[in-house]
């Protein structure tokens, strides 16, 4: 499924995309009392982009330039924008490592790390 197919209200939705985005993690606490850890990212694919909520765990094994594959998640709406979720009953996994760098940016330092043999004077 792409991303730009997905509307609010859908389930059972599976999708691959990259991380191109994702915040620090912040503590929330749940109405029941429990303390939790969530982290917003934004994933893309060539059709579009998407926000998801990382929730505990997962915070640290997804990172920005990863390849991952939500399975069995939903669409709900979030101040008027469309977010997607894993719920109770999805997952997300890496299918793939990314570099580290949102998709499409470039590192001048690293091109000039690798030609720096030569000092300028």
């Amino acid at each position: 499924m792409n991303i730009s197919d997905l509307k609010a209200g859908a389930s059972n939705v599976d999708v691959e995309a990259v991380v191109a985005e994702k915040d620090e993690p912040r503590e929330v606490v749940t109405k029941y009392g429990k303390r939790l850890s969530v982290a917003n990212a934004i994933l893309k694919d060539d059709t579009g982009s998407i926000a998801i909520s990382l929730w505990g765990d997962t915070i640290g094994q997804v990172n920005v330039g990863d390849k991952v594959k939500v399975t069995n998640g939903y669409v709900s709406e979030f101040r008027g924008t469309p977010q997607l979720s894993t719920g109770k009953f999805g997952k997300i996994e890496v299918v793939e490592k990314g570099s580290g760098k949102a998709e499409g940016s470039s590192s001048d330092e690293e091109y000039n790390s690798e030609d720096s043999d030569t000092e300028e004077m």
